[in-house]
């Protein structure tokens, strides 16, 4: 099965079916096929053939969902690209990948001023060309092609469909390849577990761009589902949207939803569509996952994957046995990270790659295996190799605990982990217990160095509007509930914590402070 197969069977069974709404734009699947038609067909009127690249920055449209699926007819590899980079990195990616097109908007002229030269073909969404700037407006595009002039394209579903950068934190950024069929199991699967109908209705809060929110694009449109879109994330455009379209699910980072849960006029919403709320990209603290549940009052799915696994690996949705616990041991597993998603299998190994004791406390590194995993990254051999195991088993380098239920709790990155005086201390430990504070609004822990212990625990904290607290008072906090050697020797407070594009929390600004 190839990607465009799902949006031509749900213009095929659901032609007025409502696709998207975007701002005051309305299409329904017969409307919006036919657009994707146009563009396909343009794209091939550029020269552009099965295999090239195709690169998009944007922010959440139905422009982007368009991009997806036109490149999808084509067999043109869709490579994402963050909207926060700057004009080096931008221009690192669009070299990297041989970028022949670039859809993209007005609002991010600053950073492609620096790099117009690198820029070949340009397809704009905003109403004009930028002065001084070549390329096309994408409705004239609309308004000029033919559909009927798009010629199909042979490929398999082993051709590669999306290019993802990843951050490069740990060097130059890696592009993760991730095929047709990586994209389309992972979307029946999502189908499957989330039990995705055509009375659905996605919100596209979390940016595009990233997985988190990409993977929804192909599995709703599979089943006809209508696609919501935030153009920009503020809170109370959020909850206008889905107490105007009745938004049924949504998933999004846990920055995003402790800027909802913390917004204070969040009781004159009417939320009662929701039917769940997704959280994924991040670990979430316990407490927040209450609130959440509190505030929203539907169901919770947490949910870990990669980028590289098109991207969810576990889900905390309940198994048949677990339904009849109590209320306190039902949500202790709703907290979790979860068990292992359809279409993948995860393993929890010690450095021997034997797999750890199921007994909810042994610390090993995940693994997995399956048809939503990336066949490796682009144009880097020997990055692929060293991601893998000898027999085929993808290195997530994400540690976890893993109970006789099969239900994993992630611990921290392999590179996160704090040793100090010999101990190991993971700091979502420590994060999750001084999210529980009533003052703070945000926290992030690392290690910084040392010369007695090694390395210390330091905490950055981010305090509610209006509050205030010492650091003896989050250290004391902290100190009362967990080991005092896990417990921060030093807190700072500070307006916002550093994130990336798709609203995650990011330590490396923070530990590049303290590096030696």
């Amino acid at each position: 099965m190839l990607i465009h197969d799902f949006l031509i069977k749900a213009e095929k069974l659901y032609p007025d079916y409502e696709a998207i709404v975007c701002g005051s734009i309305r299409y329904r699947y017969k409307d919006i096929l036919k657009r994707v038609l146009k563009l396909s067909s343009y794209f091939q009127k550029q020269g552009l053939k099965k295999g090239d690249v195709l690169s998009v920055i944007h922010f959440n449209c139905h422009y982007y969902y368009e991009a997806y699926f036109a490149a999808s007819l084509c067999g043109i590899i869709l490579n994402s690209i963050n909207t926060r980079l700057s004009s080096n990195e931008i221009e690192y990616i669009l070299k990297s990948s041989h970028s022949k097109l670039l859809i993209t908007n007005q609002r991010y002229l600053k950073q492609l001023e620096p790099i117009r030269n690198s820029i070949d073909k340009i397809i704009w969404t905003g109403e004009t060309i930028p002065e001084g700037w070549s390329g096309v407006y994408i409705e004239n595009i609309q308004d000029n092609q033919d559909p009927l002039e798009f010629k199909s394209v042979e490929f398999t579903d082993d051709h590669i469909a999306h290019l993802y950068f990843t951050s490069g934190t740990t060097g130059k950024p890696k592009g993760v390849m991730l095929t047709h069929k990586n994209v389309t199991t992972h979307s029946i699967c999502a189908i499957a577990e989330f039990n995705i109908r055509d009375n659905d209705n996605w919100l596209h809060a979390a940016p595009m761009f990233h997985l988190a929110d990409a993977w929804a694009t192909f599995a709703f449109t599979a089943v006809g589902a209508k696609h919501t879109m935030v153009n920009d994330f503020k809170e109370d455009v959020v909850f206008e949207l889905i107490a105007k379209e009745r938004v049924t699910i949504s998933n999004m980072v846990p920055t995003m939803l402790n800027m909802l849960i913390n917004f204070k006029n969040i009781e004159n919403y009417d939320l009662s569509s929701i039917r769940a709320i997704l959280s994924g990209g991040a670990p979430i603290a316990p407490d927040l996952v209450k609130k959440i549940m509190d505030k929203f009052k539907s169901d919770y799915i947490q949910t870990y994957g990669m980028t590289e696994t098109s991207p969810y690996l576990t889900v905390s949705i309940l198994k048949k046995n677990l339904l009849n616990l109590n209320s306190e041991d039902k949500f202790r597993f709703k907290a979790k990270t979860g068990r292992e998603f359809l279409g993948v299998s995860l393993k929890v190994v010690k450095d021997d790659l034997t797999e750890v004791v199921h007994n909810d406390k042994e610390v090993g590194e995940v693994i997995v295996k399956g048809d939503i995993v990336t066949p490796g990254y682009w144009e880097m051999p020997e990055e692929t190799e060293k991601a893998f195991t000898p027999d085929g088993w993808l290195k997530t380098g994400d540690l976890a605990t893993i109970d006789k239920e099969g239900y994993i709790n992630i611990v921290d990155r392999k590179k996160d982990i704090i040793i100090t005086g010999g101990e190991n201390v993971y700091s979502t430990e420590v994060e999750y217990l001084i999210y529980e504070h009533p003052k703070v609004l945000e926290v992030a822990v690392v290690g910084v160095p040392d010369p007695k212990w090694g390395e210390i625990v330091k905490a950055f904290v981010v305090l509610k509007d209006g509050m205030s607290a010492s650091e003896d008072e989050i250290i004391n906090f902290a100190k009362s509930r967990i080991a005092s050697y896990k417990a921060p020797k030093s807190v700072e407070f500070i307006d916002a914590l550093p994130k990336t594009g798709s609203g995650k929390i990011t330590k490396v600004p923070l530990k590049k402070r303290y590096s030696v």
